[in-house]
């Protein structure tokens, strides 16, 4: 991307940490996923436009009864239409090139379908902060100016990350440091001033919120949209670049479970429940059909046991696409995710189909059961390949008999030759998928392999028309959703200064620092002081000298003698209050003051204080425009009713302990995942 410059005036570049760009990220890197992701950029730009447009026009329709304006009108807003649904079919035609994001050297190798990035719009977050700073923590903002400008260099960074682990690391990192400015600068009863842009992955439309709640799911979904990525760059002709593309899919499924399950009022489609359950399936296919690859890569040895092994896990591959199929071509997914994905998938449940049809084909024609081998193994594990025995025969009768074996064989011969048939079909029904010569290779050499040896085994007065049973799907390949691990992520808090954040946080409102002067010579000061990092004042005597001062139980001590104390532990104020000069010395405390809070619902289905999702109105605002004096509607985010309210009341009695400047931990994210039992899911 572009460079470009932020609304302050401050450049936006990545280039915060050493090196020359941002661990993990690359922005002028000129490969075809960077240039497909440039494009992407530039059509959302292009759909806001004719949206914008065309919501003029239907306004001055609206509002003119004059006839030949209304034809004009009418035909302006013809005209913009069909743009978009050009545009549209742009962008589906974006998504639908999977072929940029595989891997070079996946010589016959299925593609696999990646999520693309979701594209946003910058936000300067100087005036914003640096007001809640001096406001809120009665702090002077001129010193925390390069730590604002920090966080929106890392936001810069997110968006065109590395597709490697680095990249999902920055993503996590910028995400659990959202996680801290959340705590730090954001209410729940009021808003900065900051919207936040995301255009929506599949269709382009772009949602602008106040809450950060919607910078967070995005960078969710953007997440798991980069390890689907991974997934599919990795190299599926050896065994290890199987085992990371498995994991990859894995982690990816276990990220969009954690966004369905955290968000679930989410305004953009592509982060809706419906979309992330199907995503999350797709994932999980896609993982299952790695570790199928990754089964029959050192070869399949032509035994009984292993054809009809293989032939399971094949039809356990078809089974999932066939779920995900089902899902996909249900509206309203079918209207958002690209034709390609369809048909894809529908080549998918058709070929690997075919192939257990073909490997018990296989195992019925070229083995013949005799003295040496296992019948009652071989029985009953036939027994256990279908879901009804053909034409009622018995396991037993079947491996006996060398022409009732010759009949099962052929029997699902013909079903595999109409599975690759049907699979080519479908191919040629998409036009992506008609210029993927890998695939169209693959789908043509196992048709001519089930036709090759079907001619070895048919006769010309054969008119023996058995109908193949259906193989039950097995799998010993455990797949599941891995879920994410963000507090292994740890981050630096840039706005550490501020204090702990259990203490100095949105949450509560303390007052401005005021001075107490205490003096010397005395060995007991009236009071007793208590907690680990922000010290308090306790067991105050209300006649000591520091209470009449303006003490008060209670109070936290911020600096001793002009030195900042916020982090100090008790022995270390205490040493530093027993270094009283004979003028006496004074020190700054605060005090806790009420601060209104919103107390959100049990139910997140509850509706009555829904708030106003910004899309068009506050996009037509120029960038360069300040949003000072903008009236801020004063409701909860959409996203924020999927959150479980974990606000605690503030205690004077128990304080944090002790952090030191080192990189902190981020408590584990997926703690807070509702349950969905409770209706917290429900779109």
């Amino acid at each position: 991307m572009t460079e470009t410059l932020r609304t302050g005036g401050h450049p936006a570049s990545p280039v915060r940490e050493s090196g020359r760009f941002r661990k993990g990220c690359n922005p002028y890197a000129q490969t075809g996923r960077s240039k497909l992701q440039s494009q992407r950029v530039t059509l959302n730009q292009q759909i806001i436009k004719a949206m914008r447009l065309r919501a003029g026009a239907e306004n001055l329709l609206r509002a003119t009864d004059n006839s030949k304006v209304r034809d004009m009108v009418m035909l302006e807003l013809s005209f913009v239409n069909s743009n978009l649904q050009l545009l549209k079919e742009e962008l589906e035609g974006l998504n639908g090139s999977v072929e940029v994001y595989q891997n070079e050297k996946d010589a016959l190798c299925f593609p696999l379908i990646p999520l693309g990035l979701k594209e946003t719009k910058e936000v300067d977050f100087v005036t914003p902060i640096k007001d809640f700073i001096q406001e809120h923590y009665s702090e002077d903002p001129a010193g925390y100016e390069d730590k604002i400008l920090d966080v929106m260099d890392m936001r810069q960074a997110v968006r065109t990350p590395s597709r490697n682990g680095l990249g999902v690391e920055l993503l996590m990192s910028y995400y659990n440091q959202l996680n801290f400015m959340e705590n730090r600068f954001f209410q729940l009863n009021r808003h900065l001033g900051l919207f936040f842009t995301w255009y929506d992955s599949f269709t382009g439309v772009p949602v602008c919120q106040q809450h950060l709640s919607l910078e967070k799911a995005s960078i969710l979904f953007n997440i798991g949209a980069l390890y689907t990525q991974i997934g599919t760059r990795s190299d599926r002709k050896t065994q290890a670049g199987l085992e990371s593309a498995i994991d990859a899919f894995q982690k990816a499924a276990g990220v969009l479970s954690y966004l369905k399950e955290t968000f679930t009022h989410t305004p953009s489609f592509d982060m809706s429940p419906s979309m992330q359950n199907m995503l999350i399936r797709l994932m999980l296919a896609q993982a299952q059909e790695c570790a199928f690859e990754k089964m029959v890569l050192p070869g399949i040895r032509n035994q009984y046991f292993n054809l009809l092994q293989v032939a399971q896990e094949a039809a356990r591959v078809s089974d999932v696409y066939s779920h995900i199929n089902q899902s996909i071509t249900q509206a309203p997914i079918k209207e958002h995710v690209p034709p390609a994905w369809s048909y894809t998938v529908q080549v998918k449940l058709e070929h690997y189909r075919a192939l257990a049809h073909y490997f018990v084909a296989i195992a019925m024609l070229d083995h013949q059961l005799n003295a040496r081998d296992d019948a009652d193994q071989q029985e009953m594990l036939l027994s256990k390949l279908y879901d009804a025995m053909p034409d009622g025969l018995a396991p037993l009768s079947i491996l006996q008999s060398k022409e009732e074996r010759k009949r099962v064989g052929k029997a699902h011969l013909r079903k595999a030759i109409m599975g690759h048939e049907e699979a080519m079909r479908v191919q040629n029904l998409c036009k992506p998928l008609r210029k993927n010569e890998i695939l169209q290779e693959i789908l043509r050499v196992s048709h001519k392999r089930s036709l090759t040896k079907y001619s070895e085994h048919d006769q010309e007065d054969d008119f023996d028309m058995m109908n193949a049973p259906n193989i039950i799907a097995k799998s010993d390949q455990k797949i599941e959703v891995v879920q994410p691990q963000f507090s292994k992520v740890k981050v630096v808090d840039f706005f550490h200064k501020l204090g702990p954040l259990n203490v100095f946080s949105a949450k509560q409102k303390w007052t401005a620092p005021r001075k107490i002067h205490l003096m010397p010579g005395v060995q007991d000061q009236g009071f007793t002081l208590q907690g680990e990092s922000a010290v308090q004042v306790m067991s105050l005597d209300p006649t000591c000298d520091a209470a009449r001062s303006g003490l008060r139980d209670g109070d936290i001590i911020v600096s001793v003698a002009g030195k900042d104390c916020k982090w100090n532990s008790v022995s270390e104020v205490i040493k530093m209050l027993k270094e009283i000069p004979e003028d006496g010395q004074d020190i700054q405390v605060i005090s806790l003051q009420g601060l209104e809070t919103v107390q959100l619902p049990k139910c997140a289905t509850y509706y009555g204080g829904l708030p106003k999702t910004y899309s068009l109105t506050c996009l037509t605002l120029d960038d360069g425009k300040s949003r000072k004096g903008k009236k801020v509607v004063k409701k909860l985010s959409f996203l924020n009713w999927g959150n479980k309210n974990t606000k605690k009341t503030a205690s004077t009695v128990s304080l944090p302990s002790a952090v030191d400047s080192s990189p902190q931990q981020v408590p584990d994210s997926t703690a807070h995942i509702p349950d969905a039992s409770d209706g917290s899911s429900l779109y």
